[in-house]
This record gives structure tokens, sequence and C-alpha cells, in this order.
């Protein structure tokens, strides 16, 4: 699966890092500090408002697709809900996440709000590149559903609503719907590479949550 992933990713990946080179000096030993992640995901929300649904407009150069996957974990609804909605559980689950940052966890109208960034170190051409995915994460536990917004170079925005349903046998069905943004060009990389991306988490998720780690 990860060598799938690297071959699907390397051309949105190399759209990234040329995107990411010009706008910040290259530097091995360089790690930003959380309060310099969390100024770019303000920068980041307030340029591409990118908790926006609303479709790229005709002749913009940008393309929209959504999907879905569905995954069916054997735990009861409110482990599952907590463990898989707890992004922290999902370092070392998803494909090259090592790191999350919380700029601001906060509760509004009933919904938990999380402000994050996802750090991610992948592998390309000989190197460990470092991507960041500035993310928003409303919370209704209420209702079994969480969801997030995100965005990362080279603009590539997502939406995703995740939603959680009693099955057969005290076992819970996940459902992830994502919708992906980004330039027409890139847009069957993205897509391709995202739900790999997801459904590669979904298994390491249900397979933590059925053995006891989570």
């Amino acid at each position: 699966m990860n060598k799938l992933l690297r071959l699907v990713a390397a051309p949105f990946l190399a759209a990234a890092v040329m995107v990411a080179a010009l706008s910040t000096p290259a530097s091995a030993d360089t790690v930003d500090s959380d309060p310099q992640i969390a100024a770019e995901w303000q920068t980041a929300w307030d340029t591409y408002h990118f908790s926006d649904t609303t479709p790229p407009a005709p002749g913009s150069g940008r393309s929209r697709v959504t999907t879905s996957i569905s995954v069916t974990i054997d735990a009861s609804i409110r482990h599952v809900f907590d463990a898989y909605s707890n992004i922290n559980n999902h370092i070392g689950r998803a494909a090259f996440l090592k790191r999350v940052v919380t700029h601001k966890d906060y509760y509004y109208c009933g919904l938990r709000y999380i402000d994050f960034t996802a750090i991610e170190d992948v592998p390309f051409e000989g190197t460990v590149v470092s991507l960041k995915t500035h993310a928003q994460q409303r919370i209704n536990r209420d209702r079994f559903f969480y969801e997030t917004d995100t965005w990362s170079e080279p603009n590539v925005v997502t939406h995703q609503k995740i939603t959680f349903v009693k099955a057969a046998g005290g076992k819970t069905t996940v459902t992830e719907r994502l919708t992906f943004d980004a330039d027409a060009s890139l847009i069957d990389f993205v897509v391709a590479n995202g739900v790999a991306s997801h459904q590669q988490t979904q298994t390491a998720v249900k397979q933590a949550i059925e053995s006891g780690q989570l």
C-alpha cells in the first residue's frame, strides 16, 4: 500500500514540493515552531476559506470530485466514535502522518471545534519532504458524526463528513464522504491518493480498535 501511495502521489507531491520551495527556503535543520504553524494555519484559513463548500466556478481551472468509503468495526458505536474521531489516534496509522499541532479546541453551538495542522513526512526522490495540511474539525458527539475541512499545497481543499451507524452484532459502520477540490490538472491524482490514504487509515484504525490498542 505504501508503494502504491508513493506512485500515485508522485505528480501531486512534485507540485507541492515546488510550491513549497518557492515560498520557503529549504533547510533540513529547520523545524517550524508551533506558533509559526499556527500563523500559517490562520493565513490559509483567511486566504483560502477552506470551510467554504461552494463548488468551483466554471472556467476557474479547478475541479471537484466526491466519493465515499466505508468500513465496519467490531465495537460499540460510542467506542468507535471516540477513538476514530480523535485525530491523534491516526498518527502512525495514516500514511506518513507524524505529528498533529492543535491550535484551538473549543465548543460552539453544541459542536466541538478543533483547528489543527497535520504534519506529514513523505518520502520523495531519495529524501523526506515535510508537508503541512491545515484543518478544522467539527465534532457532533450526540449525533455520531464529524466534519473536517482541510487545505494543503498546491491549493488542494477537502471536505469530509464521517458518519457512524450501529450495525448488527454490536458493530459500527463508519462511512467517509470525501469531496476533493483541486486544479483540474491535479484532480485525478489528488482523488486517487486521498482515497487510498483514507482507506489505509480506516483499515489501521479498525485493527487497532478491534485488537484493544484503542
